[in-house]
């Protein structure tokens, strides 16, 4: 796992939260609130969710309670909550050489199916959109959560050009190889959504926002899903 200062922010308050335990009482009260996140590869998903997490402590926080980014690196913590191997995110069929190997796994025994899989991080990711405070990027979440009805479901995208520069940068790599890198990507998350789910992961109907990031900068995409969110709560939330 990496080592931004994020990451271990996050950790911190993902353990702590995690300590309380599961009841009705403790999810009952007003929604809470949660962003989902689904993008295309390089549209910039990292970028405005470390963005929005002082904001969103600023302005939807609560004392005790930091805004969390679970994102690729965070993932493992799914399977913890699960009392799963966190190796076992290796297996989880993101792109067709986890699929094989995740395959291979089930055959000789050395984890559950990856349907198991599957369905223990969707239950996991539901618990963390349930206690709230938290942007959840990618993993199909914003159709595992959609019954929650404190959650914002964005969906960024790009042109193809813009995401190759991003990703030459990030990678350090030539345009041939920035390119593969992004098509593959993006037709390995359109197959998982298609496979486990039988959903378009494209079809704008799915979100509340679709925000192109080439024409709309970090600072005012992040404005735009604070001022929705806050709407959003407002709107569910019983005037006393």
């Amino acid at each position: 796992m990496t080592t931004h200062p994020y990451l271990h922010h996050g950790l911190t308050i993902l353990h702590a939260r995690l300590q309380s335990p599961r009841t009705s009482a403790a999810l009952s009260g007003p929604p809470r609130p949660f962003l989902t996140i689904s993008r295309e590869t390089c549209a910039g998903a990292t970028t405005l969710g470390r963005h929005l997490l002082p904001m969103l402590d600023a302005h939807l926080g609560e004392e005790g309670r930091s805004w969390m980014f679970l994102d690729k690196d965070l993932i493992q913590q799914a399977l913890h909550l699960q009392h799963l191997p966190e190796r076992l995110a290796d297996y989880l069929p993101e792109d067709r050489l986890s699929e094989i190997k995740g395959l291979l796994g089930e055959i000789v025994g050395l984890h559950p199916s990856l349907w198991e899989l599957e369905h223990r991080v969707a239950e996991a990711i539901h618990r963390f959109a349930e206690l709230g405070r938290v942007i959840i990027s990618g993993r199909a979440a914003h159709l595992i959560t959609r019954d929650l009805s404190g959650g914002i479901h964005l969906r960024l995208v790009a042109p193809l050009d813009s995401r190759i520069s991003r990703a030459r940068q990030m990678h350090g790599t030539d345009q041939q190889q920035a390119t593969a890198f992004i098509r593959a990507s993006d037709q390995a998350r359109e197959r998982h959504m298609q496979t486990t789910y039988e959903q378009d992961i494209a079809d704008p109907h799915a979100y509340d926002l679709v925000i192109n990031t080439e024409r709309i900068p970090t600072a005012t995409a992040a404005h735009l899903v604070l001022t929705t969110l806050q709407e959003r709560i407002a709107a569910l939330t019983p005037v006393v």
